[in-house]
C-alpha cells in the first residue's frame, strides 16, 4: 500500500483527492470517492450556502468517511458557505481563486484542514505563511481555471520552497503519473478529469461522451487577461477565438461565458457549453465506478514503483 503524509493528514486510505469541480463534484461523486478510500470533494462553486449545506448533508448520509468542500473565493456567497462548513463540521476544505487567510483561525479552532490550490512558488509561500495545512500545486494541464506553469515545472519548485505536504494536480489520470509525482516529492494527487467519467458523477451523458471521444490535442485555453479556462474545443471556443481576434472587450467575452458550464453539465450542450477538461481527457477510456478507478490507479502506481525499485537495485548490483 502507498501511504504518505497526506493519508495521515486527511485520515484516508489513499493519497488521492477528487477535484472540487463546480457543478461536477456533487455529493454523489464525493461520497463515492471517500467511500473508496480517497478524499471526495463537493465543488461549492458559486452556489448559495443552503445548496452547499444540502450537498454536505447528502454526503453524510452516504458515507461516514472524511470528505471535503472546495471553496471558490470569487463566489458572492463565500462568507455564508464558510459559516455552513463550520456549522456542519466538514473535516477538510480546499480553496481556489483567493486567500483563505482570514478564515483560517476559525477553521483551525474546529480542526478543519485547509488546503489551497496554488499555481506559483510565490503563492505557495504566501499560503504557508497564512497557516495552510498542505498545498495543491496545480499545473496548467488541468481542466477549468489554469495557471501558467506545467505540473512538471511547478511541482518540484513548490516542493523545494515550502515545508508543507504537497499534492500534485493537473495532467494526472493514471497510476504511472501518480508514481511520477511521488518520485518528484509530492505526497499525493488531485484528479478531476478522470472522475468526470465516474459512474457516480451526475454530469450529462453528452458531457461524458465528449470526454471519452477527446483526442490528445482537443483542449484549448479560453479567457482573457490572465484568467484562462481549459475546455474541450467546440463551437463555443471557436466563438471565443473569433471575438478575441476581432478585438472584443472583456464585457462581451464575459457575457459569452455566462451560464456555459451549467449548459454543459446539466443540459448536455456540447456545442455551446463549457466542457471543462484537462489535457489528459484523451486518457479517459471508459465510464467506471469511482472505486474501480481508484483501485486501478493505486495498483498501477504500486506496480510502477516496484518496477522502478527493481531497476535501481539491478543498477546498484551492476
Amino acid at each position: 500500500m502507498i501511504h504518505t503524509k497526506v493519508c495521515d493528514l486527511l485520515q484516508v486510505k489513499y493519497p488521492l483527492l477528487q477535484g472540487g469541480m463546480a457543478w461536477v463534484a456533487t455529493a454523489e461523486l464525493a461520497a463515492a470517492v471517500s467511500e473508496a478510500g480517497g478524499l471526495g470533494l463537493i465543488g461549492a462553486g458559486s452556489a448559495p450556502a443552503e445548496v452547499v449545506r444540502q450537498q454536505i448533508l447528502q454526503v453524510k448520509a452516504l458515507t461516514k468517511k472524511p470528505f471535503g468542500v472546495n471553496v471558490y473565493y470569487l463566489s458572492p456567497f463565500v462568507e455564508e458557505v464558510m459559516a455552513v462548513i463550520l456549522e456542519e463540521g466538514v473535516k477538510v476544505i480546499t480553496t481556489g481563486a483567493g486567500n483563505p487567510g482570514k478564515h483560517i483561525p476559525k477553521l483551525k479552532e474546529q480542526g478543519i484542514k485547509v488546503i489551497p490550490v496554488v499555481s506559483s512558488v510565490a503563492l505557495a509561500k504566501r499560503m504557508e505563511r497564512t497557516g495552510a495545512d498542505a498545498l495543491i500545486a496545480e499545473g496548467m494541464e488541468c481542466g477549468g481555471h489554469t495557471g501558467e506553469l506545467t505540473t512538471m515545472a511547478l511541482l518540484p519548485q513548490v516542493v523545494d520552497a515550502v515545508k508543507l505536504p504537497i499534492i500534485a494536480a493537473g495532467g494526472i489520470a493514471d497510476g504511472r503519473q501518480l508514481a511520477a509525482v511521488l518520485c518528484m516529492g509530492a505526497q499525493g494527487v488531485q484528479m478531476g478529469t478522470r472522475f468526470i467519467c465516474a459512474a457516480e458523477c451526475i454530469v450529462h451523458d453528452h458531457y461524458k461522451e465528449a470526454v471519452l471521444k477527446a483526442k490528445d490535442r482537443d483542449t484549448v485555453l479560453t479567457g482573457y487577461n490572465g484568467h484562462y479556462v481549459r475546455v474541450l474545443k467546440n463551437k463555443l471556443t471557436r466563438e471565443y477565438q473569433r471575438l478575441i481576434k476581432e478585438g472584443a472587450g472583456e464585457e462581451e467575452l464575459e457575457k459569452l461565458g455566462i451560464g456555459r458550464l451549467r449548459a454543459a453539465v446539466v443540459e448536455g450542450d456540447v456545442q455551446m457549453g463549457s466542457l471543462m477538461a484537462g489535457q489528459v481527457a484523451a486518457m479517459v477510456q471508459k465510464i467506471q465506478p469511482a472505486a474501480e478507478i481508484i483501485e486501478e490507479i493505486m495498483a498501477e502506481a504500486h506496480k510502477v514503483l516496484e518496477q522502478s525499485l527493481r531497476l535501481f537495485r539491478k543498477g546498484e548490483e551492476a
